[in-house]
């Protein structure tokens, strides 16, 4: 294969065995595989709601920023340009604090049948 108009640029956003939060990541888990990407938009000020995850998913905040606070206090936020590797079995929520939209995308490694989230408030 040539390429033509130059060399393209790649950069390792991240790779990791471990959460944000430095928790091992669980093992992928039985059955056929099913990749989830989403795309998701988090307006200014909102809150998301409080979940779990029970696969590993990972992703790239686009554009403004995005706290995640885990349920023993701990958290972190994650500007435009760094990557995500999400918290699994832990309870979480993520809160754009900025006056502009977040942007992001996440790819979720799992499972047919098993959810990509699963709220904490039932």
């Amino acid at each position: 294969m040539s390429l033509s108009g130059g060399r393209p640029a790649v950069t390792r956003v991240a790779e990791t065995a471990s959460s944000w939060d430095g928790a091992p990541l669980p093992a992928y888990p039985a059955g056929r595989p099913q990749v989830t990407i989403l795309r998701a938009t988090i307006p200014p000020h909102a809150t998301l709601p409080r979940h779990t995850h029970a696969v590993v998913n990972a992703g790239v905040i686009l554009r403004g920023e995005l706290t995640v606070v885990s349920d023993n206090g701990t958290e972190r936020t994650f500007r435009a340009g760094e990557g995500i590797v999400e918290l699994v079995g832990t309870v979480h929520y993520g809160e754009n604090r900025g006056d502009g939209e977040t942007e992001m995308v996440m790819f979720y490694a799992g499972t047919e049948g098993v959810p990509l989230s699963e709220s904490a408030d039932l």
